[in-house]
């Protein structure tokens, strides 16, 4: 399933390879380091949920995943937790999400209480909770949409 995974994504993104690149303002992470991001973060996927995880061999919590991939793929050190991650960035509304987006969604009763990152298709990839494993998943499911808090676009 995992490998049927990343090869349907992989196959999407390099169809928007040869697409040509829009020049947004507000980000200077070239759509190709994006594309990398999305690959390494859905290659860590089946990797189990661990509170306070941040690295494939432990484990990961939603944040630790988040901070773990921006860091390895483009080097950009990210805040801890996913309220500070939060504040990083630029807000987005959901209509300018591009893979590579932090998606953000209220989970315990508090704004920006759970970070994934957008792979496109309306899709995003994250850590859900103790006994799962990262996934990709919809972000239209009913649970999902009904927490979903805002996006933010970061700059290397």
């Amino acid at each position: 399933m995992k490998n049927l995974l990343f090869l349907s994504l992989l196959l999407f993104l390099t169809g928007c390879g040869s697409a040509p690149r829009q020049s947004i303002h507000y980000s200077n992470i070239a759509h190709q380091d994006m594309n990398e991001v999305i690959m390494y973060a859905v290659s860590l996927a089946d990797t189990p949920y661990v509170y306070g995880g941040s690295t494939p061999v432990t484990g990961f919590d939603c944040s630790g995943f988040v901070v773990h991939v921006f860091k390895q793929t483009l080097g950009v050190s990210l805040p801890r937790t996913s309220a500070e991650i939060g504040q990083s960035g630029i807000p987005i509304n959901s209509k300018q999400l591009r893979p590579g987006d932090l998606v953000f969604f209220n989970t315990q009763r508090q704004a920006n209480s759970h970070v994934g990152i957008f792979v496109g298709e309306g899709k995003f990839v994250h850590a859900p909770k103790k006994g799962s494993r990262i996934r990709v998943e919809k972000m239209q499911g009913k649970y999902w949409a009904s927490r979903y808090n805002g996006a933010r676009r970061i700059k290397a």
